[in-house]
């Protein structure tokens, strides 16, 4: 991880909590059949963010350790984890988690593997993971032409994204992984949605480090185009955004 990457999402913290997608609670199923989670599991989330991600594998009864570069991300954390016992929040990075040698049963990186840098990474996790440990990486990824909603939300985000395009991770295949990797993964896709009134639509575009903040020169125009995209499509003041929860999964 860089310095740029880390603080990118410096202004975006409160939107991110608020209105990011969560995960479906079905994919702990695939954890505890493929990667043997149990209650005592340790995890360790890296890019762990708002805590959106390890919360989860908190409800499951595990230890989680989030990993998390950005200070106000895991002030955040801390806030909206903070019943949580079992809860570690560490300031570090996918190449320098600052964990002990042989200490996490399963890795997991939501939304956040394509910032790492790659081959410090995978040293950096077969340190930190004990025999037969399990990597998973998963997206949220947003459906891209299932309805015309989503069909228009795609040029309006290509549209008025500064680096959208750039930084975009629905190129990240199980075939990429594995040659990364050195060995095959295996995949799992859920089906995931948010329902968002034009607020939360709003915040939910403000919530990522490609799209223009309050201040930007096409911040107004954006709005504007945004609201007649939601008038267009709402259904009794409502939209919906479809996700697929893609999970890549392998152990080391």
């Amino acid at each position: 991880m860089t310095k740029s990457t880390v603080s990118r999402f410096d202004d975006r913290v409160d939107n991110y909590v608020k209105y990011r997608p969560h995960y479906p609670k079905a994919m702990l199923d695939l954890f505890k059949q493929e990667m043997n989670l149990q209650e005592k599991s340790v995890i360790a989330d890296i890019g762990s963010g708002t805590g959106i991600s390890a919360k989860l594998f908190l409800e499951n009864g595990n230890t989680v350790f989030g990993i998390e570069p950005n200070p106000s991300m895991r002030e955040a954390s801390l806030k909206y984890l903070k019943d949580y016992t079992n809860f570690n929040v560490i300031d570090g990075t996918a190449e320098n988690t600052g964990l002990k040698d042989k200490t996490i049963d399963i890795i997991i990186a939501a939304q956040a593997f394509h910032w790492f840098d790659n081959a410090k990474t995978i040293l950096e996790f077969r340190r930190i993971l004990r025999k037969n440990g399990h990597i998973a990486l998963i997206w949220n990824e947003r459906q891209l032409g299932t309805n015309k909603f989503l069909h228009e939300y795609e040029k309006f985000l290509i549209e008025f994204g500064t680096d959208y395009e750039k930084v975009r991770h629905d190129t990240i295949t199980e075939k990429t992984l594995s040659k990364f990797f050195e060995k095959s993964l295996k995949s799992k896709t859920f089906e995931n949605s948010q329902t968002l009134d034009f607020e939360g639509l709003l915040g939910r575009i403000l919530s990522s480090s490609y799209m223009p903040s309050e201040g930007h020169s096409r911040f107004a125009e954006m709005k504007k185009t945004l609201k007649d995209l939601f008038a267009e499509h709402s259904e009794k003041g409502k939209i919906m955004i479809l996700y697929n929860t893609n999970i890549f999964y392998t152990n080391l």
